[in-house]
Parts: structure tokens; sequence; C-alpha cells
């Protein structure tokens, strides 16, 4: 009786759905469909081009008819539609297919779609689609296809689909953000239902009961939402058709309070079609049953990876012969490896890394002769790597780091022809690096021997490795000189050879690597004059010399004056420019040096006394008896490369007519940026403090000043001069052609996501740009300094896209790692005292507490614009509207559900034109590094130097990626683009 109710009941919730009447006409279909017209558009010359122009309406593109000239499909699938879906549709009543998918249709779905009682498939999937899926869809008897995958919907599946659509064979509402339990309720049945995918919503509660009603479900895919409850052990057991089972990234737990994983295992044993297990990232505990090894013998993959399951890998896993993919990693598990593993002949991938398994390697594994990938890091591992591994001519990649192995490093692992990464780091390796293994090819990756007791020299047959693009042998007791013959490996990007006994020069080739980004060979006993062909490489970025015995003098110009003293230190023989090191001086220049300390103190007050007075520029005029000599204080780096105008209070006037409103650019807290035009030409940005703070806006003017004079970086604005009186305070500051960050992310009238006309590349030259700009002020700066309010609007672009940080009102000085200066500047972040640092949205917790400025608390700051530019999602919409952080609105889907966090992203389409391969794997590493860096733990947080490094780390992925042509692939179930 309960279920006769239920049509009755949705009619009344719908307000009584138009229901199309037998007399209708061909007429009234034409009709329907010119009012589908009105509400939606495409390109010109695209699917509309012949609608509405003669009255064959059985002609227009994507409408089909039957014999009566009545519509009976309408398909217009992947056509570019934008606008709604008209509720007139309602009125085909002979439509049997309705295929809308895979366009940019908005809106929510029609509630009238559930009078089209003919109607037997219905695909708007791949939309923009919003609001609850209609109750009256219920009503469709007839409907055995429903796809609204892609979509933004949201609210509760309704019943009616589970409980009246009994034709229904597929049903996918995946990707979306349905929340609820699912309502399959035991009385319900759909006894034809084949497909069933619901992943990547917000869907809670247990696995319903009642799936085992359709016994006729080949593919059940519930993956990356938050059910909870026990496996059950009484549902797929009566799926005896069963080929595709996704249960990962859930709160599922196993029987008996998490601890045995039996009874739901047991229950696939009758699931003898069962090809592709997953259930990682449940945090399931217990052990692996010991019958693990008599699931279906037709099963291909197994993934348990990121749970919390213990004891040994049962023996009789073995049996599993068809097996191609194993992913165990990441659990408890303990014991050894076992040998019998190698009758799993098909295998493909094995990942076994990041648990607690001891003893030696078995033999055996070198007997699977399709294993590609072998990962074992991250265990306990002994013993000798086995030198059966050159039987597996099909090896890859080869990752056996962070373990405790021993002995020498097998020579037999050069006939690994086809091997592209090897990771060997973090072991207790000794003895030479063979020679074979060191003229591997085929590496094209990367070549990690870091971290062991290796020694002897460097092989020459280094040099063979032509398509390597990173070598890592530092931290071992390699000794020698560093063969020319090393300048062979002409793809290389990144070397790093410190912490050796290396001795001699560095050869001129090895300098000139026409792609070498990372250089570093500190630690050693290196010695002559650092190359000319260092200072004037143009992919050099990083660079470290330190602790050697080089001499002679560090460059002025190209990429070694950009490095920091800690690259230098710990080379007594090595003096030039860059602050921290020892300077060149001649005698002529040391005799005069008592008159230039002179001239230096009486520049200094000069300054400061006409900067009290009068409109003057904010860096010293050189004296004239110093001619072109530059000044330097133990404090301060050269605040200047040339003479800046003195500018009075009418030229600045002049430059922006009157601080008129028309020129006005940007407003904050402490004032308004004008644009203008100097005398000469220069188009400049004005800065005009607000008289009316007071004392706290002559603080932040004093401040800004004072950062800005003591900083000198690429990814820093640049100050031309300052003007002040007694009662104005303005900087004037190069104007940055492409505005700020904040802008071109939410350009004016724009009410999508964030993101504006920005591509990937851009966002990630302008991440990299800021992460160098706040890594050069808190590690490398003359002056350490915490800008306190890192946000996009602080960020300007200049005509090439380079991202330069600005306002520095509220930033803090830096002394021996603790904030230091002025009276307020040691003061804690307040919000009652009003110097809260930073903006909503952008604030570390820490602040609100009271907690004083840290170089921490920017960190937080950066990885909020960092999770920004990759969502589209402004922090306070996030805040004010769902009452989360952007950090933990970015954790309820990461990592389960990495389609929502990046649905709203304009780069998106961008990035799915151009290489969303590419781009797919930075965004994921992107993501995980803005969460790390606004974790809420100070403590916990990376530096920015660190997050420099990573950042450097993802761009030469990119290039390698580039490089290769991309031809790396994923699945259409892998990647989120495709979502």
């Amino acid at each position: 009786m309960a279920n006769l109710l239920i049509p009755i009941i949705i009619i009344l919730h719908v307000g009584l759905v138009p229901i199309a009447v037998a007399s209708a006409v061909p007429g009234d279909d034409r009709s329907a469909l010119l009012a589908f017209l009105s509400n939606v558009s495409a390109e010109p010359g695209g699917a509309f081009a012949d609608w509405g122009r003669s009255p064959e309406f059985c002609n227009w593109t994507g409408v089909m008819c039957g014999r009566r000239r009545r519509v009976t499909q309408l398909v217009l699938s992947g056509k570019g539609l934008c606008g709604a879906i008209a509720p007139a549709l309602g009125r085909l009543s002979f439509l049997t297919v309705l295929d809308l998918s895979s366009n940019a249709l908005s809106g929510a779905i029609p509630p009238e779609l559930g009078a089209l009682s003919m109607l037997t498939q219905l695909s708007l999937a791949n939309n923009l689609l919003e609001g609850a899926v209609p109750a009256g869809l219920g009503l469709l008897r007839k409907l055995y296809f429903l796809d609204l995958s892609g979509n933004r919907l949201s609210g509760r599946i309704p019943g009616t689909l589970f409980c009246n659509c009994s034709a229904l064979q597929y049903l996918d509402l995946a990707n979306n953000s349905l929340a609820g339990d699912i309502p399959y309720a035991d009385e319900c049945r759909l006894p034809s239902l084949r497909y069933l995918l619901l992943w990547s919503n917000d869907l809670s509660g247990p696995i319903p009961p009642a799936l085992a009603n359709s016994s006729m479900l080949e593919w059940v895919d519930f993956e990356s939402n938050y059910l909870a409850g026990e496996l059950p052990s009484r549902v797929f057991d009566r799926l005896p058709r069963l080929q595709y089972l996704y249960l990962s990234y859930n709160n599922l737990s196993s029987h008996d309070g998490n601890t045995d994983l039996d009874p739901f295992f047991r229950s696939l044993r009758n699931c003898t079609h069962l090809q592709e297990l997953e259930l990682a990232g449940n945090d399931l505990g217990g052990r692996l049953p010991p019958f693990a090894g008599e699931l279906p013998r037709g099963l291909r993959q197994l993934h348990l990876e990121d749970n919390a399951i213990s004891g040994s890998i049962p023996p009789n896993i073995s049996s599993l012969v068809n097996l191609t993919y194993l992913n165990l990693s990441n659990n408890l598990l303990n014991g050894s490896i076992p040998p019998d593993m190698s009758h799993m002949q098909r295998l493909e991938r094995l990942y076994l890394s990041n648990n607690l398994l001891s003893g030696e390697i078995p033999k055996s594994i070198g007997e699977i002769p399709h294993l590609g990938l072998v990962d074992f890091s991250g265990n306990r591992l002994t013993g000798a790597i086995p030198d059966t591994f050159s039987n597996l001519t099909q090896l890859r990649r080869l990752m056996l780091h962070h373990n405790q192995l021993s002995g020498a490093i097998p020579p037999s692992l050069g006939d690994c022809l086809n091997l592209e990464i090897l990771d060997l780091s973090y072991n207790g390796l000794e003895g030479p690096i063979p020679a074979y293994v060191a003229a591997l090819s085929s590496l094209k990756l990367y070549l990690n021997l870091s971290n062991n007791h290796l020694e002897g020299p460097l092989p020459l047959e280094l040099s063979k490795m032509d398509m390597i693009l990173a070598l890592d042998l530092s931290a071992n007791k390699i000794a020698g000189t560093i063969p020319s013959q090393l300048g062979s490996c002409i793809a290389l990007e990144y070397l790093n050879l410190s912490g050796n006994a290396l001795r001699g020069a560095l050869p001129a080739s090895v300098a000139a690597l026409p792609f070498l980004q990372v250089l570093d060979v500190s630690r050693n006993a290196l010695s002559g004059p650092l190359l000319e062909s260092l200072r004037v490489s143009t992919s050099l970025q990083e660079a470290n010399f330190s602790y050697n015995n080089f001499t002679g003098v560090v460059p002025r110009a190209g990429v070694l004056a950009n490095l920091s003293a800690e690259a230098f230190r710990g080379n007594p023989g090595l003096c030039g420019d860059v602050p921290g090191i020892a300077r060149c001086q001649t005698k002529r220049e040391r005799r005069r040096r008592p008159l230039v300390s002179a001239a230096v103190g009486i520049v200094v007050a000069v300054s400061f006394m006409l900067g009290a007075v009068g409109c003057r520029s904010m860096v010293t005029a050189r004296a004239k008896r110093t001619g072109r000599q530059s000044v330097r204080l133990a404090d301060v780096e050269d605040q200047a490369e040339r003479e800046h105008p003195r500018i009075s209070y009418r030229e600045l006037c002049e430059a922006t007519g009157g601080f008129v409103q028309e020129g006005l650019i940007g407003a904050g807290r402490f004032g308004r940026v004008y644009e203008g035009t100097l005398r000469h030409g220069a188009r400049v940005a004005v800065k005009v403090l607000d008289p009316k703070g007071g004392g706290e806006v002559s603080g932040s003017f004093k401040r800004e000043c004072e950062v800005l004079k003591r900083t000198r970086h690429k990814n820093l604005v640049r100050v031309i001069t300052t003007c002040s009186t007694a009662s104005f305070n303005a900087l004037v500051l190069p104007l940055m052609p492409k505005g700020s960050l904040d802008g071109l992310l939410y350009p004016p009238g724009d009410n999508g996501g964030g993101g504006g006309g920005l591509s990937f590349c851009q966002i990630m030259g302008i991440v990299s740009d800021i992460a160098e700009g706040m890594a050069y002020l808190h590690h490398y700066a003359p002056v350490r300094v915490v800008h306190c309010d890192l946000k996009p609007s602080n960020v300007l672009l200049d005509e090439g896209m380079r991202a330069v940080i600005s306002d520095f009102g509220i930033a803090r000085l830096v002394a021996g790692g603790e904030v230091s200066g002025t009276s307020d500047e040691s003061a804690p972040c307040n919000s009652i005292t009003g110097l809260l640092q930073g903006s909503v949205g952008y604030i570390a917790p820490e602040y609100g507490l009271g907690g004083h400025p840290s170089t921490q608390g920017d960190v937080y700051s950066f990885g909020v614009m960092l999770l920004e530019l990759i969502t589209g999602k402004r922090p306070t919409d996030v805040i004010f509207q769902e009452g989360l952080t952007l950090h933990d609105w970015v954790r309820r889907h990461y990592p389960h559900d990495v389609a929502a966090v990046v649905a709203h992203a304009p780069w998106r389409e961008r990035a799915l034109q151009s290489s969303p391969e590419a781009a797919q794997v930075a965004v994921v590493e992107l993501i995980e590094l803005g969460l790390v860096c606004t974790q809420h733990s100070p403590a916990l947080r990376p530096t920015m130097a660190d997050v420099c490094h990573e950042i450097t780390l993802l761009k030469e992925d990119l290039a390698r990626h580039d490089a290769a042509g991309g031809r790396r692939s994923f699945s259409t179930k892998d990647s989120f683009f495709s979502n």
C-alpha cells in the first residue's frame, strides 16, 4: 500500500506536474522545441543553425521524429549549448531519448521532465546543473538509462528512483554534491539494474542491504563519499555478476570494532566474475584474511592502500594468479614478503611501500616476467638487493629507498635496459657505483643513490645517461674528481653531489650543461674559481657551492648574483658583492674606508631629516666624494642602483590629475592608490596614505619605507621615490600594466569563480614568483621580513605576467629569527588592537589567538592563496557560505574527490584543451602543498625555502612531461578533467 501512495505523494509534492494529453498535436512539439531554443544558445553556425528556419522541425539538428511527426528523440550532446533547460520540453509527450550531455547548461533540472512518460533514456551529464534531482523522475517507469553525472546537483537522492523506476539498468549520479543516505529501501527492487555509479558525492550512511535485490549488478562505484558502517557481509555474496566494486575513500570499517576483515572477504568468494576491488583510504583495521587468495581467480586489480591493515601478507595471496595490480602500501603490515608472490606471473605493478615489512627481499620477485613497477620503499627490509632483478626485462621503476638494505649495488641491475627510475637512497649500501648501472642509458627520469655509504670515484660511464633529468649522489663517501664527461648528460636539470669527498675543479662542461636548473656541490673539497659559464647560464636557478675551497670573485651579474650568502659560505677564498660574504676590496678602497664610513653616517642622517621636513627620494643620494662607489652598512643592502629624482607634492598632483576619482586604481586599509604619469613620461602608481589614520598610518608608512629600502628582488615591488610632509605621505611605485592578481582573478562584473582569464601555466608562473619573493624575504634578505598581509590584492603583475609582492604597510622586520624593531613591531596579532596581521580568510589561526607575527603566518597566507588559485574559490566565500576555512573545504574532498576541488576552476577548460595529463599531476601536487602550508599548527608548516624548492621540482616535472611529448596516459576514471 505504501508503494501505491508514492506516485500520488510525488505529484502533490511537485505541484501537479503537467501531463501531456493524448490529444496533443505536432504543432505543440514545434512550439516546445522553440521554447527550448529561446532559453539556450550555441556558437554561430552550430547546432541551432537550422532551427526555426523551416516548419519541418523533424529535420532540425538533433531532432528525430516518429511516423506521426511527433518528436521521439532530442540528441544535442557536446554541442556547446549554454543557458537553461526549458520546462516546455515536458510537452514532448512521445519523447523516448533526451540527451543534452557534455554542454554548459545551467540552472535546475525542470520537474516537468517527469511528465515524459515514454522516456527510456535521459542523459544530462557533464553540465553545470544545480539544485535537487526532481522526485518526478521517479514516475518514468520506462526509463532504463539515467545519467546526471558531472554536475553540481545537491540535496538527497529521491527514493522514487530506487522504488518506482523498475526498468532502470544504468544509474549514474556521480561527481555531484548529493548528500544523505543511498535511498535503496529493503522493500524496493530494481531487478534489471546493472550499473550503479554514485562516486564523488557527499553521501553518508551505510551501504544499503537492499543492493542484494539487484542481482544483475555488474558495476558498483561508491568511491569518494562519506559512507560509514561495517563492510557488509550479506550483500555482495548475492551479486554473482559483480565485476567492479569501488568503495575507496569512505569511512567504512571492518567487523567487530574495525578488527575483522574476514566476513567481508568471505562474502566476495561468490562474486566469481569480480575483476577489480578497491577499498583504499577507509582506515580499515584487522588482518588480511588467511584465505585472501581464495578471492575470485579472475581478479585483476586489488587496491587496499591507505588503511590500517596489520599482520603479515598471507602467503596464499599468490593464488591470485591473474592479478596485474596489487597495492598494499601505507598500512601496518609486518613480517616478510612472501616468496610465493612470484606465482602471480601476470603482475605488472606491485606496491608494498610504507609498511613495517622486514627481512630480505625474496629473490623470486625477479621471476615475475611482466613486472614494470616495484615499490618497497619505507619499510625495514634488510639484506642485499637481489641480483635476480636483472631478469625483469620490463622493469621501468624500482624504488627501494628508506629501508635498511646493505651490501653492494648489484652490477646486474645494468641489465634492466628499460629502467627509467632507480631510487636506492637512504639505505646502508656500500662499495662503488657499478659501471654497468652508471651506464644505464634508459634512465629518463632520475637516479637517486643518496644517503648511503657508497665510495670510490664517480664512474666515467655516467656520461652515457644522456636522457636522465635528475641525478642525486649526495651524502656518500665518493672521492676523486668530477669527471668532465658528466657534461655529456645534456638533458640533466638537477645535479646533487653534495656531502662527499670530491676534490679538484668543477668541470666547465658540467657548469655549461644547457638545461641545468639546480646544482649542489656543497660540503666537498672542490677548489678553483667559479666558472664564467655559471654566470652566463640561462637555465640555472639554484646553486650551492658552500663549504668547499673555491676561490676568486663571485660575479656581480648573472644567476650567481641572485644567490644568497648561504650558497657561498665556508669558502674563505671567495669574495664579492653578495651580502654575507667577504667583499673584494682594492688597496685604495681600504685606505678610504674611514672616509666612506663618515659619508655613510652623513647620508643616513640627512635622509631621515629630509623625510620629516619635505618630500625627498626614499633612497639616500650618494655623497659626491665617493663618486660612483656603492655605500654599504653592515645590515643594509645597497639601496639603489642609480639616483632617484626628488619629487614634490605639486608634481604628484600634476601626475595624478589632482588625485581624481577617475585615476583611482585601488584602495585599502591605510589609503588609496592612483594612476599617474610623471613629467618625464614614466607611468607610476602613487600610494597615498590616509591622513585620518593618525599614528597607525604613520607607522605603516615608516614600516613600508624601512622594508623597501632594505630589500631588492625581482619579485618584490620596486619603489621609485617617496614624498612625506607633516600631513601627506606617499609612495611612488612603478605602474604594473596587468594590475593586481585579485583583479585578474575576479574581474569587475564577473560573477563566476576565481581564475579570470589565467591559464594554468600562468598560475604556475605566478605561484613560483610569489614563492621566490617570500623565500627571499624570510631567508635571504639583509634583514628578514614578515609580510603579515599576503593576499591576491597585494600581488601585482607586470606586462610579462611576472608577479611582484607589494604593500608592506604592516610588515615586520626580523632579527635573528625573531620579530623585532620599533614600538609595535613586536606586538601580538590581536584584533582588538587593530593589529590583526592580515585579511580575513588569509590570517593564520594563531594570529586570532594573540600570536606574534611569524614567517609561519606568511606561509599560511601563501597556502590559502595557492588553494584559491587552484579551486577558483575566494576563502571568504567558503567561510561565509559554508562556515569552513578553505583548507577545511579542500580537505573534505581531497584526496578522494579531486574533481570536486577543481570543478569551478576557470583554468580547468584551458588545461583540458592543452595538456590535461601534465596539469592533472601538477594540480594534485599543488593541492597537497597548499594543504601542508595551511595546517593549523605553525610548527607543521614548511618554510618558504622548502615551498620554493617543491614548486621548482614541480616545474621541472612539467618541463619533463612537455619534453617527453606528454606521453603519459590516464584512464577516464582516473582523470578528474574528464568528469
